[in-house]
């Protein structure tokens, strides 16, 4: 999160909290208790906690002034997950609209999960799960989706909008037909 971000969401939990005093003996409470399981993910259990605070009574993110739109990539809050799953603040690619919620795929621009990314030219054996974006114009880094993630979630769940691929584009498209892969995908039938 950027400072900016950061700062107003602390604003924005004190007016909840009613007080600095309420809020940082909110936070000192809620780090004791994160502390003997989620250590070394305090900091992010405790964002995503204000965030829910803050925006979890909001129908979608129209009632924080956000239109979305699909192929919209935003910056986002997933919230607390199991094993496995895309938990906290993450980027995630919207692939469509509906009642008030979007269906998002997470992605991250982590080199690691971007080598091991199938890629039918360059990493044919590469893990299928996993799709290979590349530069996209307003992020700063190659991104890769976590296809087996996808999820339909409450737009207000969004931050902030900071990319966009148009779902007329061949990108697109090939997002559209990865994820069907993946969402049918069997054991038993070769890739």
């Amino acid at each position: 999160m950027n400072k900016d971000l950061v700062q107003t969401l602390h604003s924005e939990a004190v007016k909840a909290a009613g007080s600095e005093d309420t809020w940082k003996n909110y936070i000192r409470y809620r780090e004791n208790v994160y502390y003997p399981y989620v250590s070394e993910n305090i900091e992010n259990n405790l964002i995503s906690e204000a965030n829910w605070m803050i925006r979890s009574q909001n129908v979608s993110s129209e009632d924080l002034g956000l239109y979305l739109s699909v192929g919209d990539i935003c910056f986002m809050d997933f919230g607390q997950a199991y094993l496995n799953e895309m938990a906290y603040q993450h980027f995630g690619i919207i692939m469509s609209i509906c009642r008030k919620k979007a269906l998002v795929i997470p992605m991250t621009s982590n080199p690691v999960q971007y080598a091991n990314a199938y890629d039918a030219k360059d990493n044919p054996n590469g893990k299928i799960h996993l799709m290979r974006l590349g530069e996209i114009k307003g992020l700063r880094y190659h991104s890769v989706l976590f296809l087996n993630d996808m999820k339909f979630v409450n737009t207000a769940r969004v931050i902030e909008v900071k990319a966009h691929v148009d779902q007329d584009s061949t990108l697109f498209r090939k997002i559209q037909q990865r994820m069907m892969q993946v969402m049918f995908l069997r054991d038993d039938i070769a890739w």
